[in-house]
């Protein structure tokens, strides 16, 4: 009998075809299949399990309350879990960071969230048009998919995605062209023809594009451009959030304050759906119910993100043992890159890969991993870039476990380790 995965589920099926086995148990950055073999998972379910599988400190909340009776479905109404979350959030981490936003449950998902920050930046600036970047992804919603770049993703849709123009990301012209120098120009100039647009959508860290990362520097002449010209600034820090890239909010060490900001994926703490939009008091503009959702009330989730938030970010410790994790990490996926010919490193914190100058070799690199029991996706317009998310929780050893197979993989696809360039050849 054929297998029901294959007759009965849909063709648009992805990582099951990459990952062709059925996935019975999982626990902190480990996963086992029916047969019984483990899989080190530096996946982490897309960046929505940071703090892992199955986390007792998010698992035992939940459970006990999910057997107290207590309300699971609450759309936008008040529950005690609602209360407490909000509370938390506030007091661990708005308040700390002195982040004076507002919180919107827009509804379950990324492409949620995003589609609610664009909404809100029309309404509020009465402006139609969107700014956001090449290789940029937002979602699979037509809203969401309107201001990513990905011409296969954006093909889905169907239909003309409108209201929405693509500028260079930082590094686009490999530092042939200023930055900014046509954004700047075209708002200058009224005579442009270019009209001014509502909001400029940024990832930080671009996830699904090749995990090229904006300097800060560049992020800060963002800001401030958005500042002088009255534009919104949204960070899409659905994926590079909650912890990801170091800190809480990937934007933190640039030193800037966007204006909306989008989270899901790990806010919930436990890889259940749960999204937020933050944003500037006086933005919130919104008429009652103008913004809807069966699902913005999911109190399980409310549970666990009370959960993670306590345990992990209202104590800096965790974030300077994450500081140690990052450096191990990025120390030697550039030992294994400098050792690769046409190699190289990308992305921040604990969302980062390497590079690859063929473009199949990253594929070929994952399927390797795979093979020798790990979880790797890629990323990039030709997934040219293998994409490495343990999760934040993950231990040294599990770390350096899963290096060596990423190392051995990197080797049986490109050749042998070539000679480390000596250390006057690298400062020339």
């Amino acid at each position: 009998m054929t297998d029901i995965f294959y007759s009965l589920e849909s063709e648009v099926r992805s990582y099951s075809r990459s990952w062709p086995v059925e996935f019975v148990q999982a626990s902190g950055a480990t996963q086992t299949d029916a047969s019984g073999t483990e899989y080190l998972d530096f996946f982490s379910g897309a960046g929505a399990l940071n703090y892992g599988h199955n986390n007792p400190v998010v698992m035992e909340p939940l459970i006990e309350y999910l057997q107290s009776g207590a309300v699971l479905h609450s759309m936008d109404m008040m529950t005690p879990a609602k209360r407490e979350f909000l509370q938390t959030f506030k007091d661990v981490i708005l308040e700390p960071r002195e982040l004076p936003y507002k919180v919107m449950f827009p509804g379950p998902t990324g492409t949620n969230t995003v589609e609610a920050a664009l909404k809100l930046a029309r309404k509020y600036t009465g402006r139609q048009h969107i700014l956001s970047f090449t290789n940029a992804f937002h979602g699979m919603t037509l809203g969401s998919l309107s201001v990513t770049g990905n011409s296969m993703k954006r093909q889905g849709a169907g239909i003309p995605l409108t209201n929405s123009s693509k500028i260079p990301y930082d590094d686009y012209f490999d530092g042939e062209t200023a930055d900014f120098l046509w954004l700047e120009r075209v708002l200058e100039d009224s005579g442009s023809g270019v009209d001014k647009p509502a909001a400029i959508i940024v990832e930080t860290v671009q996830g699904e594009g090749g995990l090229r990362a904006a300097r800060f520097d560049w992020l800060r002449r963002l800001s401030d451009l958005c500042a002088e010209h009255e534009i919104l600034l949204i960070v899409d820090d659905v994926q590079t959030g909650c912890g990801r890239t170091g800190t809480f909010f990937s934007f933190e060490d640039a030193g800037i304050v966007p204006d909306i900001v989008c989270l899901s994926k790990s806010i919930a703490g436990s890889g259940l759906p749960m999204a937020l939009t933050l944003f500037r008091p006086e933005l919130d503009i919104w008429s009652p119910g103008e913004h809807n959702g069966t699902f913005r009330g999911n109190n399980a989730a409310f549970v666990t993100a009370t959960a993670a938030l306590k345990e992990y970010w209202a104590d800096p410790s965790f974030q300077k043992e994450l500081a140690t994790t990052i450096d191990a990490m990025h120390a030697r996926l550039e030992s294994i890159a400098v050792t690769t010919s046409g190699a190289g490193v990308r992305g921040r914190g604990l969302l980062s890969g390497l590079f690859f100058e063929d473009p199949e070799a990253a594929g070929k690199i994952a399927a390797e991993a795979f093979r020798n029991g790990m979880l790797l996706e890629t990323s990039g317009p030709k997934d040219e870039v293998v994409k490495i998310m343990p999760p934040l929780t993950v231990t040294a050893d599990e770390l350096e476990r899963g290096l060596d197979i990423i190392e051995a993989a990197v080797r049986t696809v490109t050749g042998p380790a070539v000679e480390r360039p000596s250390a006057e050849a690298t400062s020339a």
